[in-house]
This record gives C-alpha cells, sequence and structure tokens, in this order.
C-alpha cells in the first residue's frame, strides 16, 4: 500500500500549494478572505474490521476552509469606498436579481445613480423619502442628483440681549430710515416659497414710562393720584371709573386709543418722561417693506410684537401687535401675512418668532446689545455637490445651499455558518444549506459590524506564514515522492531475486 500512501500524500501535497498559491495570488486583492487546506487520514477497512494494529492508507482533502478573520483597513480618496469592521457582508445583486454577498467595498455611482462594484452588481440598502428619513426596506440603494426643493421660511428662533443700559430713542415715531426712532436692530435672511433670498430686518425700540399728573381723561373721570405712573404703551392698561381699558395704540403722548372704545377716554392729559421701561417694541420689515404695513388713515408704524421682561431681565410678557398672532407658549408669536417683493408670483406666507425657546432666550441685562442666535428654517434650491457614508451606512448628500439630507443607507448581512457560504468569484458568495438564513440589518446592530468611508478592506493573508507553509507543503511533497521511490526500489529488489 505504499504506492497508494505516497501518492495519496503527493495529491494531498499537491492541494495545499494549490490553496497557498491561491492565497498568495490575492495577498492584494481586497475584501479576500484566505482558505485553508483541511486534511484526513484514510483508512482500509474488512467485513471482520481494519484489525488490532491498522495502518492507514494515506491521506485526502476534506475541506478548503475560507477564514473571515478581519483584514487591514486601508484608507482611500474614493467617498464611495467601504470598509467592513467587524461581522457582516454587503448584500448585492447581480442584472438577474440574483443575490450576493462580498467583503469588497470598493463602490461607485453607475450612469442610472445606482450604487454598484466593479462587476455591475448594485448595493443594498434602505432608501430615504423626499423628507430624508430612511425607509426601512431593502431595495437596491440609488442615489440621486435631483436638486433639492427650496422650503420657504415659516420659523425663526431668536436669542438676542436688549441693553438693560439703553435709553428711550430720541424720535418717538419708529421709521425704518431714522436711525434716531430705535435701539438697535438685526438682519436676518427670509426665503418665500420659490426659494428667492430676502433681506429681513428686526427693529428694537425701548419705550417710555409716562407720569400722569393732576389731568383727567374726561371730566368726573380721574385717572391717577397725583405722582402715580402708568406706561402708556401698546398692551398696558388704564381703569376710569371702574372699568379698565387696554390700550391699543398710542398716537403721541397725549392721545390714545383704548378698547372697549370710550368717548372721552382718547384725550389724554400727560405728561411723559424719558425714563425707559421694561417694554421693547419689535417692528419687522422684508426687502425695507413694514410687515404689518402702515395702512392710511394710520400715519405712525405699527410693531408686530411688544417684549417685556422682569426685573431680573428674563422675557415675562410677549404682546402681539395688530395682526399678529402670540402664541400659546411665552415668546412665540406669528406675524401678518405678507407677500415678498418678488418678480414671480409667490405665495403668502407668515413666520413665527420665537423669542424665548433657548436656554436664556431674549434677554434685557445689563451688557451691549448682541444676537446670540437668530436661525430660520428657509432656504433656496440646492445641487447635489458631494456624499459621504456614515460608521452607521447612511449616505448623506450635501447640497449647493449649504443644506445636507440622508439619501439612503447602505445595510450588513450576516450568517450563522460564514464558512459555509459558496464562493463564486470575485470576492463573491452566495448563501448555501450550509451557512444558515441571512440576517439584514444596520451596521453597528445586532452583531453586525460598523463601517468606515473612504477605506478598503485588504486580504486578510498574511504572506509571510503563507511563504512558510509553501516550504512545508513542498517538503512533504518530496518526502512522499521518496516514500514512492523506496516502495519501488524494494520490488525492483524482491523481483531480482532468483
Amino acid at each position: 500500500m505504499s504506492f497508494q500512501q505516497g501518492l495519496s500524500g503527493l495529491n494531498g501535497a499537491s492541494r495545499h500549494l494549490d490553496t497557498i498559491g491561491n492565497n498568495v495570488a490575492n495577498a492584494s486583492t481586497v475584501g479576500f478572505k484566505q482558505s485553508q487546506a483541511q486534511f484526513a487520514d484514510m483508512f482500509a477497512a474488512s467485513l471482520s474490521g481494519s484489525g488490532a494494529m491498522p495502518i492507514g492508507t494515506g491521506t485526502k482533502l476534506v475541506a478548503v476552509a475560507q477564514q473571515f478573520t478581519q483584514g487591514n483597513i486601508t484608507n482611500t480618496n474614493n467617498p464611495l469606498d467601504t470598509a467592513i469592521s467587524g461581522q457582516g457582508f454587503f448584500r448585492l445583486t447581480d442584472a438577474a436579481g440574483a443575490v450576493l454577498y462580498s467583503r469588497n467595498g470598493q463602490f461607485q455611482v453607475d450612469k442610472t445613480g445606482n450604487v454598484v462594484n466593479n462587476q455591475g452588481h448594485i448595493v443594498s440598502g434602505y432608501l430615504a423619502d423626499a423628507a430624508g428619513t430612511i425607509v426601512k426596506q431593502t431595495v437596491p440603494l440609488k442615489i440621486t442628483s435631483t436638486n433639492l426643493a427650496p422650503v420657504m421660511t415659516t420659523t425663526t428662533t431668536v436669542g438676542a440681549n436688549l441693553d438693560s443700559r439703553a435709553a428711550v430713542p430720541a424720535t418717538a415715531a419708529f421709521s425704518t430710515i431714522d436711525p434716531t426712532s430705535y435701539t438697535s436692530s438685526t438682519s436676518l435672511s427670509v426665503f418665500d416659497s420659490l426659494g428667492a433670498s430676502h433681506v429681513g430686518t428686526m427693529y428694537f425700540a425701548r419705550q417710555p414710562i409716562a407720569t400722569v399728573g393732576n389731568g383727567s381723561f374726561a371730566a368726573a373721570d380721574t385717572v391717577m393720584t397725583v405722582g402715580s405712573t402708568v406706561g402708556l404703551a401698546v398692551g398696558n392698561t388704564v381703569t376710569l371709573a371702574g372699568t379698565t381699558y387696554t390700550i391699543t395704540g398710542v398716537t403721541n403722548a397725549t392721545t390714545l386709543a383704548v378698547t372697549p372704545a370710550a368717548a372721552g377716554v382718547v384725550a389724554a392729559a400727560a405728561a411723559t418722561t424719558n425714563a425707559p421701561s421694561n417694554l421693547w417694541n419689535t417692528y419687522l420689515t422684508i426687502d425695507n417693506v413694514l410687515v404689518p404695513p402702515i395702512v392710511a388713515p394710520a400715519t405712525t408704524a405699527t410693531p408686530f410684537a411688544t417684549l417685556g421682561f422682569s426685573p431680573t431681565g428674563t422675557l415675562s410678557t410677549l404682546t402681539a401687535g395688530a395682526g399678529s398672532t402670540a402664541g400659546a407658549t411665552l415668546g412665540k408669536v406669528t406675524t401678518p401675512s405678507f407677500n415678498p417683493v418678488s418678480t414671480i408670483t409667490t405665495s403668502p406666507q407668515t413666520i413665527t418668532f420665537d423669542f424665548n425657546s433657548l436656554a436664556a432666550g431674549t434677554t434685557q441685562f445689563g451688557g451691549n446689545f448682541g444676537v446670540n442666535t437668530l436661525t430660520q428654517n428657509g432656504y433656496t434650491s440646492g445641487q447635489l455637490n458631494s456624499t459621504s457614508t456614515g460608521t452607521d451606512g447612511t449616505i448623506l448628500g450635501r447640497y449647493s445651499n449649504g443644506q445636507s439630507r440622508a439619501l439612503g443607507q447602505i445595510t450588513l448581512t450576516n450568517f450563522i455558518n460564514p464558512q459555509g457560504l459558496q464562493p463564486v468569484g470575485n470576492n463573491e458568495w452566495v448563501e448555501t444549506s450550509a451557512s444558515g438564513s441571512p440576517t439584514t440589518g444596520t451596521p453597528g446592530s445586532s452583531s453586525l459590524g460598523m463601517l468606515q468611508a473612504s477605506a478598503t478592506e485588504d486580504s486578510n493573508v498574511d504572506l509571510t506564514a503563507e511563504l512558510v507553509n509553501m516550504i512545508t507543503a513542498q517538503r512533504v511533497y518530496q518526502a512522499n515522492a521518496q516514500t514512492i521511490k523506496t516502495q519501488d526500489s524494494l520490488l525492483q529488489t524482491i523481483t531480482s531475486l532468483r
């Protein structure tokens, strides 16, 4: 049996060298997983058994097992190149719809926007809806280059400090072109329904405290006793003969408009001072047009809101101006409807200002006027400039208008027994009964690894170890050849006996 033993040894060593050679050849192949030739011994058996001292008949190759250990990660210049750090496979589909799996993350976008590998097989994942929300349904991954639609400005968050040391403006009647009629101002961008940008400006005008003397609103109605004070500002109240009136307009220092309307309550004999109050009228213009506009017979501007502050400088009241609507939450007010100036007809819009949603909100402290935050939710249309992939597989698109939007998410698939997968070339495998059923999910969930963008996973072949194994396999091959040679010499000796 020595011939059979030696021949099986030659065959085994040859297959071992074939496996090593394949590993060495793919030492630089992205995503390649080295294989290991595994052998078993053979014994001849009879009906009565193999005997008390059996001698084997050689060896046989029982498996070429791939080793799915982690390869090194190498950075690349392609933003779509993706490396898996941990367990899992990319799920791919070919032109016929067949499903394949790979660790090679060298991806690009084809002419139709599909994310594909070098064989044109489409990467599977989740797509995002128009709002950028990922829809958890596994489909071929596609990146669309459609322009991002514009969004009209509807909300603005303001975080500012109005200087408590500021004096009342020298000019009582507000005018955008008269800097002596307001205390401070700030600008913001406002986008209409077509994405056109407009310049919005907010003006803050501190209001005075008015002192009422011996005068009266009507002959028999004493307003207050001598020395008392009342703020003659929109939103304040005065009490006459047991009836409380709300001030809805201040024409000048001595003329008020009140509700409910009352004859004899309009003219007020009052002396005013420039002592500053805790009230600030807030005006808004869009492209230098007041919101709300001045409508005849009125001759003075109307604030869209009046802010009031507590003795500690925090926002305590907000009174909506004519046409504006105060929100249920302190600090929110919605402007009257307006149409921005445009050569093309746009949809009417309103803007809800939030002066109090931040940690500090809008304040009245003894510091210089300053705007800490002024954000709005509108933007113009944008073109897709670039993409990037997060560790969870989310592909983020960046647009020319400064916006970012999720375009999709790469998924990973794992198996109970990855060694049961059948290799089909091109660094791809297919599912078999031995591998178990696939489990698909987002990177980083369950047992799935994380992703690294602009990187690929190197082959896990240890070239030094493979060269040592090659020497060992060569020696095994030579030794088995020697057993055959020795057996041949013995047979020649026996046949030469006389």
